[in-house]
């Protein structure tokens, strides 16, 4: 059991976060848009995640940093009972859309639920082959 969130987990490749943007699919789970991408081939890494939140919408440094800290925290909880290191590797946009400030059980409760759904598609493809 590994809780660590270490720099090769977190998506910060320029390259790759544009990537992600300009190829990738999305979905809306409120509060949270959430980019995905197949990482690309000769990826070896582990999935990689990347946390933003709209200056438009959270107008405060402090409070947005707060948000991204809640993000990742929640992330790091649950992403080993979800995501499997067997399954392929993926790159993962966690954009927090929402203009409140939402509670640390607001966001794990979402964040898990996003997880789920991104093992279940992940299965669903790995059967499909």
């Amino acid at each position: 059991m590994n809780f660590k969130l270490p720099k090769n987990e977190r998506l910060h490749s320029k390259k790759l976060i544009k990537e992600l943007f300009d190829k990738g699919s999305s979905f809306f789970l409120y509060p949270f848009k959430v980019m995905v991408l197949d990482a690309p081939a000769g990826f070896d890494e582990t999935h990689q995640v990347l946390f933003s939140v709209s200056k438009r919408k959270i107008r405060k440094a402090v409070d947005r940093n707060l948000i991204k800290r809640r993000m990742k925290e929640a992330y790091r909880l649950h992403k080993s009972e979800i995501l499997a290191p067997e399954l392929p590797k993926k790159l993962i946009g966690l954009i927090y859309v929402s203009s409140e400030l939402a509670t640390f059980p607001i966001i794990e409760k979402k964040i898990t639920k996003i997880l789920k759904v991104l093992a279940e598609n992940s299965n669903s493809t790995n059967s499909d082959t």
